[in-house]
């Protein structure tokens, strides 16, 4: 479902009619008559829609995670807001930018439309960004011939869907000015490379069984999952165009499993 369409049309249908009341029927109605229902709803819900419309399409839009390719930053669950405005003015609907204020960085975690099905709405964080070469080899993350570093930070283990146990590794990375938990699965490849699909620039990247190495081209960008081992990213289905982007994941709102991540900021 296309909410953002919705939402034009919901503010267009109100607004005429708020509109055609304010300037026409208001002053052609008898003194005492009452609106009839036709006009009165759709006139007292306009304001209202307008500003959601605002808010939602221009400075922040709620989002619920609901897998766990993003483990252990976001949880399963978790509600989030993403601020719309940092990466630029984009029109609603066809999401074209109109005016641009910052662009992705290494190491935002960033919510875009999924390139397969724009319908679709995906998060991950910002590996690389337009020019850099990519290598993820023996599940280590090199970005222009520089490693990241990262350090060990003990175990993390959860239950996937179909309550499967899992038992992962957890490391600290650094990734740019973000410093975040990611994990890895010691019995996992660092790529399966059966499931990699023929995607736009794919001849920017070699596989092979123990990784591989892309090149970013440009206007796109290169994003991974923090649960190394359970996440579909660009390793799979490519690079994500700037015209995907939605915004920048920065806030934890709710979580009706665990009160406490309520407030927390997104690293």
């Amino acid at each position: 479902m296309n909410f953002a369409l919705i939402m034009v049309l919901l503010v267009l249908f109100t607004g005429v009619v708020w509109l055609a009341e304010m300037l026409y029927f208001r002053k052609h109605r008898a003194d005492g008559e009452a609106q009839p229902w036709w006009i009165e709803y759709p006139a007292s819900f306009f304001p209202v829609i307008l500003v959601v419309f605002v808010l939602r399409s221009f400075l922040v839009e709620p989002f619920k995670i609901p897998s766990g390719s993003m483990l252990p930053t976001l949880l399963v669950g978790d509600f989030i807001l993403v601020n719309k405005f940092t990466y630029g003015i984009r029109v609603p609907v066809i999401n074209t930018r109109i005016i641009a204020i910052n662009e992705p960085q290494r190491g935002e975690v960033m919510v875009f439309r999924y390139p397969d099905n724009p319908s679709l709405d995906y998060i991950k964080r910002v590996v690389g960004i337009p020019g850099d070469e990519i290598a993820y080899t023996n599940k280590r993350l090199t970005i222009n011939g520089k490693e990241i570093p990262v350090k060990a930070d003990g175990e993390f283990n959860y239950l996937e869907s179909g309550l499967n146990f899992v038992a992962a590794k957890r490391f600290r990375e650094q990734l740019g000015n973000h410093d975040h938990s990611m994990l890895t699965q010691a019995e996992s490849p660092p790529v399966q490379l059966s499931g990699v699909q023929r995607f736009p620039f794919r001849d920017n990247c070699a596989y092979n069984d123990s990784g591989f190495r892309c090149k970013v081209p440009a206007e796109h960008y290169f994003l991974m999952g923090d649960n190394r081992d359970s996440s579909s990213d660009s390793r799979y289905w490519g690079f994500v165009p700037e015209r995907n982007i939605v915004g920048k994941a920065f806030l934890i709102w709710w979580n009706f499993d665990d009160l406490k991540r309520i407030g927390q900021s997104i690293n």
